[in-house]
């Protein structure tokens, strides 16, 4: 509830970002690469027909800094005062968290148990928060884990909430040694609440590897039978908080859920299970907003809900209502997404940010299908939107559960839920959990997360978007989740071409930003932001333009602009490595950790997006479908290391070591990163030697010290690709896929010289 009255400051305020200065540096970068295509254009007839592969490859550049520029031009995000909430709130709302995990194996129970225990412990009135798991893997390890969770939680949520605890992950918190300044009460429970967790760990670790310390326990006869692609929906409550008055002691709701898995039905991978999440959360606690996070993105800032509920209940009542808040995705090993950032504050200047697919915050109304078109001015339904309100309508586009009628009408009026015993709803639960219960529905078309797409999360944004909600970018400092990335190598390329797949399937599906460019509900720049999904598809260019320098140098030709118009090519490479680089050194990254940046999106372009365009052509041809594979996450260490802030990002996180610990195997992601390599080592070995060809066909003159200084670049942003032609092992490239990229590069060279 409200507290009107317009002599309290604001909950949370639009900052601006604009740059008058960076404006003028994308301008300008712009300018060049434009001036670079005419020039191109200009002297065609005079060049070799690489020229007009490099103007191709160059123009994909071009529009795709365009975009850029569109999106970062007005940079915006919300600031929240959470400080204020308490006296502009009487009664703050209740916020369901949804944790999804699909594989015990890929994604350890422990990691699941850590991002649980923050989102527990958050800095919320407990008796508004309830915490669901969903277990698309249906294991026993998992609900065991959660088990001995709700058990270590209630010496977890008192301690950090007693003692004010910052971070709320134990596995990170725990990384500190303790400082003899804290006085002896502080000490004790400090060494006793680690002692508990550390038998939280070994327990759950211990259990991954002996089936048989989970033998004794009756509530697993549920899972005997079960397989994770096959097995009935199940339901369980961990722990409920029936005290439910908000005491520091208090612990919030926890719940297992496992929908029905059958071999012949779809299941639409992780929308599917946020689909259930969402009709399971509204049977039992049917809060009006909710928090979805990644398995292994633990809340790092204990604040967290209390500044997305500054967000959604200052704008509730707003002309510019919001659908969900969205926080970056930051790593605690890792700086990869700094770009990610700053696009989001770009699009959160213009109608909102996109949803990312973890620290998110919803709307239950937005999430059951609900425009702005249809609530008044002071939030409630409109008198046009009582149609939603029919149970026959409902029952139609919802499901056949009555039970979670009653919970939508409820959910849509905006009344609050009921205090009911989560076990009265086991039953129902069960029932929208079954294969069939969507067959007929609107679920997954025009309600909840939607399908059609393995990146559901930016299909479900632009659906929102379309229906003209906004939504609010909130980048906190401290960063208020962070996770770990996957292993460099095949697990971050497999990720990388799942993503990128994802994104051409939405250009594709009917959310497709490129249908109604002009759409009145969706701003035009918004759309061009949504275009950036179009990033996947640079592979291609990318992939030609690391294999033409090289292909200059073996067939003598020019590749780049000669004279003083060369300055146009040197301008654009040093204003952009400066530019990126200014953007690393001024949020706190090195020199290194910038190479390493750039390095790696080269790699995940030419190895992992690319393959993205092949699965996506062999689902249009019908041959075979898209996969969702889960990515490997790793198990976290709680050895002490030294420093008093370890819960900070690292510099570099594991990139400190990347040039030296690329992971290969025989898979043929490494190809074209071998391929890339071979290739320009060998045109520069030839041009050393003297063994280009002697003659040039063409007026355009013969290849340089541009086109050498190229391949030189190539091999440096590819150089663990180059470690692994020396190294052994996991390192070391398999001599399978050096095999093959040396064919191709072979093929390459003879085509190149007597072409």
């Amino acid at each position: 509830m409200t507290v009107s009255s317009s002599s309290f400051p604001p909950l949370c305020e639009k900052i601006s970002h604009t740059s008058f200065f960076l404006r003028v540096v994308d301008l300008t970068i712009l300018g060049l690469l434009f001036s670079l295509l005419l020039y191109r254009i200009l002297h065609m007839r005079e060049n070799d027909n690489v020229w007009l592969v490099a103007f191709l490859c160059e123009s994909g550049f071009t529009f795709i800094w365009l975009i850029i520029t569109c999106i970062k031009w007005s940079p915006a995000e919300d600031k929240p005062y959470p400080n204020r909430l308490d006296e502009r709130i009487c009664d703050l709302p209740s916020v369901d968290m949804f944790v999804p995990t699909a594989n015990p194996v890929r994604e350890p129970p422990i990691i699941v148990a850590n991002t649980v225990l923050s989102l527990l412990a958050l800095n919320y009135p407990a008796n508004k928060l309830a915490c669901y798991v969903s277990d698309d893997g249906c294991s026993p390890l998992t609900y065991f884990s959660l088990k001995e969770t709700s058990k270590f939680a209630k010496i977890w949520v008192p301690f950090c909430k007693k003692y004010n605890v910052r971070v709320r992950a134990p596995f990170r918190y725990f990384l500190n040694p303790l400082v003899a300044a804290y006085d002896s009460e502080f000490r004790k429970d400090w060494k006793m609440t680690k002692r508990e967790y550390e038998k939280l760990r070994r327990k759950v670790e211990d259990s991954t590897g002996d089936s048989f310390l989970l033998d004794g326990d009756d509530e697993l006869e549920t899972f005997s039978n079960a397989k994770p692609n096959n097995h009935s929906t199940i339901v369980k409550v961990v722990w409920e908080n029936k005290g439910g008055v908000g005491d520091e002691k208090e612990v919030p709701h926890l719940v297992y859920i496992s929908r029905e898995k059958r071999p012949d039905y779809v299941h639409h991978y992780k929308s599917g299970a946020m689909n259930f999440l969402l009709r399971v959360s509204g049977l039992m606690t049917n809060a009006p907003y909710m928090l979805n996070v990644d398995c292994d993105m633990y809340a790092n800032e204990a604040d967290v809900v209390r500044q997305a509920m500054c967000v959604f209940l200052q704008k509730s009542k707003s002309p510019d209502r919001c659908a969900f808040v969205q926080f970056p995705q930051e790593f605690y090993d890792s700086n990869s997404d700094e770009l990610a950032v700053y696009l989001g504050r770009g699009v959160a200047g213009i109608q909102g940010p996109l949803y990312c697919g973890s620290g998110c915050f919803h709307t239950r109304r937005v999430m059951y299908g609900l425009s702005p078109d249809n609530l008044e001015n002071n939030g409630d339904l409109s008198s046009s939107a009582t149609k939603f309100l029919d149970e026959d309508s409902l029952a139609r586009k919802f499901g056949s559960s009555k039970e979670l009628v009653i919970s939508i009408v409820e959910a849509l009026q905006g009344k609050s839920n009921p205090k009911t015993s989560l076990t009265d709803f086991i039953e129902a639960a069960q029932m929208v959990g079954h294969c069939h219960y969507e067959h007929q529905t609107n679920w997954g078309k025009t309600l909840g997360c939607l399908y059609d797409s393995v990146a559901e999360d930016m299909n479900t944004s632009i659906g929102i978007h379309l229906r003209g909600w906004s939504s609010s970018y909130i980048c906190p400092d401290p960063p208020a989740f962070l996770g770990s990335t996957p292993s460099v190598g095949f697990e971050a390329i497999v990720q990388q071409r799942r993503w990128g797949t994802g994104a051409i399937e939405v250009l594709f599906n009917k959310q497709s930003p490129l249908r109604g460019m002009f759409s009145s509900k969706i701003r035009f720049r918004q759309r061009l932001a949504y275009l950036w999904v179009l990033m996947c598809l640079r592979s291609i260019p990318e992939l030609f333009y690391c294999l033409l320098p090289a292909y200059c140098l073996l067939r003598n030709t020019a590749l780049y602009p000669k004279g003083p118009c060369l300055a146009i090519t040197v301008t654009i490479v040093v204003m952009h490595c400066l530019y990126t680089l200014w953007q690393f050194i001024n949020n706190g990254f090195s020199v290194r950790s910038w190479y390493v940046s750039q390095s790696l999106w080269r790699i995940l372009a030419t190895c992992g997006w690319l393959f993205s365009i092949h699965d996506i052509l062999l689902k249009l041809l019908g041959i075979s479908n898209v996969g969702f594979v889960v990515a490997k996450k790793t198990t976290p260490k709680t050895m002490p290391i030294s420093g008093y802030e370890p819960i900070q990002r690292q510099d570099d996180g594991p990139n400190s070591c990347y040039i030296h610990k690329f992971e290969f195997d025989n898979s043929c992601h490494f190809v074209p990163g071998t391929f890339i390599m071979l290739v320009n080592m060998a045109a520069l070995a030839s041009n050393f030697v003297g063994l280009q060809r002697s003659c040039c066909h063409h007026e355009g003159g013969r290849s340089g010290l541009a086109e050498n200084c190229a391949c030189i670049l190539v091999i440096l942003l590819f150089l663990p690709f180059l470690k692994g032609l020396f190294a052994k092992g996991k390192y070391g490239i398999p001599l399978s896929t050096l095999s093959k990229a040396a064919v191709l590069a072979m093929i390459f060279v003879v085509f190149a010289v007597g072409y």
